[in-house]
């Protein structure tokens, strides 16, 4: 069966490297996808060799009808999934600013900034609808890349649901792309420790502070219960990938030390999570 994925999300967040990104990795990528086209492409894609095709859609109107294809190809039995590009507001208007580029909406608009609020209007039913929503704010082109081969690069079963952890910092913000939050603040804090300051959770000094507590191993336990019960249904429900952040204050200490305790238990479980400590160095 062919890997069908769409391409979507806001204008300026991505969608061009991403394509480009997943052509490198061996994807036929088609960019501008007329709408009337994608259920031809798909299913010829379906009897021919080409087995990962990335459909690229381009205004944010045309989106909201190409995720009403994608669940009418669904039903015909066609593997499709939808990959979101996001960014926030004041990084998207940076971006219009560096490149002197035209937003596709500014006609409409007095400033970049509305045009982008209205196109986030848009496609909030579209990012609802999506198996996969990516975060570029932060990201620079290498980075980027860098998730997306290894999310789309072949692994050989495809069928497997991709799981990412990402710790962080609730005074950073929390992260646009993530499906589930676990607030670890509740712990005691090792920035308050003088000896501890400094380091972060990748420490064994800081992890072993952070983890051996009773308070943490209690939380620990209730949380892979919780995950035993989710991971399942969230398999047998067809979720590609699901992303757990972490949080504490500042992301450097708790929310790090948890998250590679929950990971090395995933591991232990046969399971491959990405882990990414998106504050650890602020």
């Amino acid at each position: 069966m062919a890997d069908n994925l769409l391409i979507a999300g806001l204008s300026g967040a991505g969608r061009s490297q991403a394509a480009d990104d997943l052509e490198d990795v061996g994807w036929f990528v088609v960019d501008n996808m007329p709408i009337a086209l994608i259920d031809k492409v798909v299913e010829l894609a379906a009897t021919g060799e080409q087995s990962q095709l990335a459909l690229v859609v381009g205004a944010a109107t045309h989106q909201t009808d190409a995720v009403v294809v994608v669940h009418r190809l669904r039903e015909a039995g066609h593997r499709v999934r939808v990959l979101f590009l996001d960014a926030s507001t004041p990084e998207l208007v940076r971006r219009y600013g560096a490149t002197k580029r035209k937003h596709p909406l500014a006609s409409r608009f007095s400033s970049v900034e509305e045009a982008i609020h209205e196109e986030r209007s848009i496609l909030e039913t579209v990012k609802g609808a999506a198996d996969l929503v990516i975060d570029t704010s932060s990201l620079n082109i290498h980075q980027l890349k860098s998730q997306i081969v290894e999310l789309f690069a072949p692994t050989g079963d495809r069928d497997v649901m991709q799981l990412s952890l990402v710790s962080f910092g609730f005074k950073h913000g929390i992260p646009l792309d993530v499906d589930m939050v676990l607030d670890v603040r509740f712990l005691p804090n090792p920035h308050w420790e003088e000896h501890l300051r400094e380091l972060s959770g990748l420490d064994d000094a800081v992890k072993s502070f952070t983890i051996d507590q009773p308070l943490a191993q209690e939380f620990l336990v209730k949380a892979q219960g919780m995950l035993e019960f989710l991971l399942p249904a969230f398999k047998a429900e067809g979720k590609s990938y699901l992303t757990i952040a972490i949080g504490c204050t500042g992301g450097r200490h708790r929310s790090v030390a948890v998250t590679e305790a929950i990971g090395s238990w995933l591991a232990a479980n046969g399971l491959r999570p990405r882990i990414t400590h998106r504050d650890i160095f602020r």
